[in-house]
């Protein structure tokens, strides 16, 4: 008898012992479920949201936009350099050079590139050196601001490059005179503007932006 009591009184106290554990067992697999829930909720959220990456810049634009940089850059120094003396520097090399005694014994071409036309022009161009130059900063910011929104790929972007770079050219127009476009460095000038316009024009597609 007294062997049964003992038994049910250790039942007992084991029950009372292992409820309480089992409860809180229970308790803290519930809270990690929950979390889990959560947690997974949350990832769920998060990769239904709209991404805010950019999309990458199309290899055209890429390439067209970073040689345009280069190409400002270098612009940019040579009107900078004329504004403190370059040109003038450059006429009296023409003048120089033509007055020179060993100018007969040059070849026809080398001539050709310092006849009196040339040295005209290149004297036009020293007198209206300010608005030339002023003119070309203010192409060659509005190709550098175009060409950033190009590789924002906004529409406006390319109107705002063509406009820089149609600039340059029609202030030698107006200041020196069509025949400023008519020698070597006239010549070379329009068939780069042309072609850059031509090839970021081939990338409009690409601008879909506003």
């Amino acid at each position: 008898m007294l062997i049964k009591c003992a038994k049910l009184a250790l039942a007992g106290r084991v029950s009372h012992f292992f409820i309480p554990k089992a409860w809180l067992i229970l308790m803290r697999q519930n809270s990690l479920t929950s979390k889990t829930f959560f947690f997974m909720s949350d990832v769920n959220q998060t990769l239904n949201m709209p991404s805010d990456i950019k999309p990458p810049v199309p290899s055209g634009i890429n390439v067209l936009t970073i040689l345009t940089f280069i190409g400002c850059g270098l612009v940019f120094c040579a009107l900078i350099w004329n504004l403190l003396g370059g040109a003038k520097k450059s006429l009296d090399k023409m003048e120089e050079m033509v007055n020179s005694s060993k100018f007969d014994e040059m070849p026809s071409l080398v001539k050709k590139m310092y006849s009196p036309e040339n040295i005209e022009l290149a004297r036009k161009g020293y007198e209206n050196r300010v608005p030339i130059s002023l003119v070309g900063l203010l192409g060659v910011a509005l190709c550098v601001v175009g060409a950033i929104q190009m590789r924002k790929l906004k529409q406006q972007g390319y109107y705002v490059y063509l406009i820089g770079e149609l600039m340059p050219v029609l202030a030698s127009l107006v200041f020196i005179g069509v025949a400023s476009l008519a020698n070597f460095n006239g010549i070379i000038t329009i068939v780069f503007t042309l072609l850059f316009i031509l090839l970021y024009s081939a990338q409009r597609k690409h601008l879909v932006n506003k």
